[in-house]
């Protein structure tokens, strides 16, 4: 046992302990193959290096329980059917993560549970991503779509895949540490890396996302205090309800984008190192960030606050920002919803143009829908 550093063993234990027959070359594994906490597998030599606390998971399990439950009434109600989806399922992963937290609580060497959370709890916030990438189209196509500098039906085309590349790069290098962890140390480095990187183009994306959305934001209320804005965005940008719709994506976007910075360090520094040791943190800046992130999403519906974006989403399929929509349908939505001649076209200024042929079709009004339904009940 001379070749063996006092520095790699767990806290508390004396290289004396050590079978015989185990060099340092094999501690990794021989940790890895623990079932249970005993002298020999303390669980400071766990990755968590702690007992998770049953209390506080519990509380996240109920909490992203609501969320999901809630996410769903509205959903279905209001027929927001992609937005209500994401949220929904990126809920449900959380609590699927923090259910699987619960039995470490007893054993920290559980490593079907231990493997569970890992993943759910990763890949869950990445869903929640999409919907409030969502959101940015149906506010571009509510106030004025010509003052964007992405065409807004073009938003879910550009941020959705590459939330879902996020999404296969974390979950391929979860699998690679999940599957490699009891005999192959290597391989759990690499997986780590997977994981890194998809954490990190998350972050890049959201932040894209962001300066979308500020400029955005800076370009529209600038026009809003012009003599230029139409009466209808007016009543829009200074209604209650919307803000309240705003304000609570704008908090979940902040804390999304809290909680995967956070997690870029906490693997940064492998498995098992002090910040991913550290309870608290992972409890307020992972547990509570996505947890008030998806209860702000469920709770401020735009259903309810945003109805001209429930009116566009129940219009059509829930697939529909990836499907073509048939051309006599598109025409007769296009046709309803364009504003009298010469209202539109000639109100902006500067390099503002009018609505695009993609951008007015999408530019769906419950007036519109009502129109439709009508024609058709006479047909």
């Amino acid at each position: 046992m001379d070749q063996l550093d006092p520095s790699v063993l767990p806290p508390g234990i004396d290289p004396s302990q050590v079978p015989n027959d185990i060099d340092a070359n094999d501690l990794a594994s021989f940790y890895y193959s623990c079932n249970e906490v005993t002298p020999l597998c303390p669980v400071e030599a766990t990755t968590m290096g702690y007992y998770p606390t049953r209390g506080i998971n519990i509380f996240f399990v109920i909490g992203y329980a609501i969320a999901a439950i809630v996410t769903l009434f509205f959903g279905i109600q209001k027929k927001t059917w992609s937005y209500m989806a994401f949220i929904a399922a990126g809920s449900a992963l959380e609590m699927a993560g923090y259910s699987a937290r619960i039995p470490l609580t007893d054993n920290p060497w559980n490593k079907h549970a231990f493997e569970t959370q890992i993943v759910a709890i990763i890949l869950g916030p990445t869903l929640i991503c999409i919907s409030i990438y969502l959101t940015l189209k149906h506010i571009c196509l509510s106030l004025n779509p010509a003052l964007s500098r992405i065409r807004p039906h073009r938003y879910p085309f550009i941020f959705v895949p590459l939330d879902v590349s996020c999404l296969f790069i974390q979950a391929i290098g979860g699998a690679l540490a999940a599957s490699a962890a009891l005999n192959n140390y290597e391989m759990v480095q690499h997986g780590n890396r997977c994981i890194i990187a998809g954490i990190v183009l998350q972050v890049v994306v959201l932040m894209f996302f962001g300066l979308s959305a500020l400029d955005y934001y800076i370009r529209v209320r600038r026009w809003i205090k012009s003599d230029e804005a139409l009466p209808e965005a007016l009543e829009l940008w200074k209604d209650k309800q919307f803000r309240m719709f705003v304000y609570a994506v704008t908090g979940a976007y902040s804390g999304i984008l809290i909680r995967c910075i956070y997690r870029i360090v906490e693997m940064a520094g492998g498995w098992g190192n002090p910040i991913m040791q550290d309870e608290p943190s992972f409890i307020v800046l992972e547990g509570f960030m996505v947890l008030i992130a998806c209860l702000l999403l469920a709770c401020f519906p735009p259903g309810i606050l945003f109805p001209q974006m429930a009116a566009r989403m129940a219009a059509r399929p829930s697939w529909s920002w990836l499907s073509k929509r048939k051309k006599d349908h598109q025409v007769d939505i296009e046709q309803q919803s364009q504003p009298e001649q010469g209202s539109q076209k000639h109100t902006f200024s500067g390099d503002e143009s009018g609505l695009g042929e993609s951008q007015a079709k999408d530019n769906v009004s419950p007036a519109s829908i009502t129109i439709e339904r009508a024609n058709k009940e006479k047909a």
